[in-house]
Parts: structure tokens; C-alpha cells; sequence
């Protein structure tokens, strides 16, 4: 019998948890050590007690893989990254800016690049969306057409019954006004929509001359009431984001994001224009959460196989 693979996991917000639980449930995998920055956060997870830094957890043993579920910032993440390369451990993230960082932030993508590539370690970023659905699941459909032309992905969700924290990042309950300041501060809605642009038309061969994306809020015709927030009539349900990918004036790329409490109709639908034309749909849409941990878990055996560097989903997909 082979050994298990040895991770430590690092951030214990909810996807974190959720990590933790597939791993301890799955033969092949042994977590020898989880972090997290917050005290309170200590004895979150059963059977083991989690510590505040890498270096503590380290002494628990060696380890194989680092899952890492702390930020969606390429700025913040990367250092962590390359303390964790520096001290032997392949990286497996759930950060929606490190799916695809080549365009938006090259200079920390090559850093971690070499880093990965000098000490002959993979760091790959994935999750539902990013990083499966909008980008990763477009491209395997893909691979039984003769030809593709464009591409549209709709991900529509009624956030009723999604956690506090899903709901809160769409911005329910906010009015028009706090809506439109939160978006200047940024780190607000879905992250990660221009990655998922770039990283679907890299796997599809599509060189894009520009990538980009825009939000606006989900207006509540009616007043709501979840199990966390209180939504008034005119005050703003959710998000509606739409992530674009251009060549010669022409859209070849369209990513529709649309997230709010109340929404009708949940679905997830890849439509393909080519030869054949194309349709994918999850009917009732994927559960996020789950997917995440999910996908995340399943990525750990075969980032240890890839080539050392920095790499994305499209890794994955066996060349010929």
C-alpha cells in the first residue's frame, strides 16, 4: 500500500473546513498540521488542534502538499507561497486572483514561477469558479469539437440559501449607493472573472487583444428576508458580472455571472459556437462550496506529477 500523501492546511474559514472534511474522510491523503492566524480559529476542526504559523507546523512533521484557503489577492498570497516553496512543499490554492496571474499581475506570477521552478515544485490555483466551471469544464467540452468560435458561459444562482458570507460578498441588503463604494474599494463580488477569461481562451488556443469585466448590482423588486439580512424593495439582491474577451473588435469570450437572493432560476450552461454547435447545463447549478473543496482535493495527486513552476488548470489536460 502507498503512503498517503501528508498536507498541512493553511486558512480555516469555511471552504478551509470544508477541505479538511474531504480530506480526513479520503484514504490516501494524512493532514499532519493545520494553520491559521486566529487564536479563536484553534480547535475548529476535530482531532486535531491547528497552530498559528507555518514554522510551528513544520515541526509537527514533514508534509508533502500545502492547501491554501487564506485570500483572493495575488499581492497577499504570494509571499506565503514562497515560504512554503522554500520549505519543500508543493502548493494547492484556492485563490481566484492565482488562476490565471500572467496578465494582471506578472511580476508576482514570475516570482513564484521561479521560486516553484528552483526548488522543482508545482503551485496550481483552482476552485469551482475559478478554476473549473467558467474556464476549465468550457475547455473539456471543447476537446469533441472539430472547431470553436466562441464561447459563452452562464452561471446564474439564488443566494437565498447560500451562507451569510456568500450573500454578504454580493452585496445583499446594501443600497444602490453603498453597492457602487464598495466596488471602488474592490474585493468585492465574484473575484476572478478576467482570469477565468484568460485562462479559458489559453486552453482553447484564442489569442485575445483585450480581457476585462464589469459589475452591477441585482435591483430587489420586492422586499426579502434571509436567514441572515434583511433585503428592502430598490436596495440591491446580488451581482451582475460579465467578464469579455476580444480579438479584432470581435467577442469570443463571454463569462455571465449572476448571483442574487430572489433570483428565479439557478443554472450553470456552457454553450459552444462551432463545428458542432454545443450546450452543457447543470439544470439546477452546482453547489459551490462543495465543488471547491471538492476540485481542490482531487488537484493535490496530480500537481505532484507537473512540471516544476507555476501552473493552471490547463495543466492538467494530458497533451498529446
Amino acid at each position: 500500500m502507498s503512503q498517503p500523501i501528508k498536507v498541512i492546511q493553511l486558512g480555516l474559514g469555511f471552504i478551509g473546513q470544508g477541505i479538511f472534511d474531504i480530506l480526513t474522510e479520503r484514504d490516501g491523503f494524512q493532514v499532519v498540521a493545520a494553520v491559521d492566524p486566529d487564536p479563536a480559529k484553534a480547535d475548529v476542526l476535530p482531532g486535531i488542534k491547528a497552530v498559528l504559523s507555518l514554522a510551528e507546523a513544520l515541526a509537527k512533521g514533514t508534509a508533502d502538499v500545502a492547501v491554501l484557503t487564506t485570500t483572493s489577492r495575488m499581492d497577499t498570497i504570494t509571499p506565503q507561497i514562497l515560504e512554503l516553496l522554500e520549505n519543500g512543499l508543493h502548493v494547492v490554492s484556492t485563490c481566484e486572483e492565482l488562476v490565471y496571474p500572467w496578465d494582471t499581475a506578472p511580476k508576482l506570477a514570475a516570482s513564484i514561477d521561479q521560486a516553484a521552478r528552483d526548488s522543482g515544485l508545482a503551485v496550481l490555483s483552482t476552485g469551482v469558479n475559478p478554476g473549473f466551471l467558467m474556464d476549465f469544464l468550457p475547455i473539456a467540452v471543447s476537446r469533441i469539437a472539430r472547431k470553436v468560435d466562441s464561447v459563452l458561459v452562464e452561471r446564474y444562482q439564488n443566494a437565498m440559501p447560500r451562507r451569510e458570507a456568500f450573500q454578504r460578498k454580493i452585496g445583499a441588503g446594501l443600497t444602490v449607493d453603498e453597492f457602487w463604494e464598495r466596488v471602488k474599494v474592490g474585493n468585492f463580488g465574484h473575484a476572478g472573472l478576467t482570469a477565468s477569461v484568460q485562462l479559458l481562451a489559453a486552453g482553447l488556443g484564442m489569442d485575445l487583444d483585450t480581457a476585462g469585466e464589469t459589475i452591477e448590482p441585482v435591483i430587489a423588486e420586492q422586499a426579502m428576508t434571509t436567514d441572515f439580512l434583511s433585503i428592502k424593495a430598490g436596495d440591491v439582491a446580488g451581482v451582475y458580472q460579465v467578464g469579455v474577451g476580444n480579438r479584432d473588435g470581435k467577442e469570443l469570450i463571454r463569462l455571465v455571472f449572476r448571483a442574487a437572493v430572489g433570483e428565479p432560476e439557478s443554472f450553470d450552461r456552457i454553450s459552444l459556437t462551432g463545428t458542432p454547435d454545443l450546450v452543457s447545463v447543470f439544470p439546477s447549478g452546482v453547489p459551490g462550496d462543495v465543488a471547491t473543496g471538492a476540485i481542490t482535493v482531487n488537484a493535490i495527486p496530480p500537481v505532484m506529477s507537473l512540471k516544476p513552476g507555476l501552473r493552471t488548470m490547463v495543466d492538467l489536460w494530458p497533451t498529446a
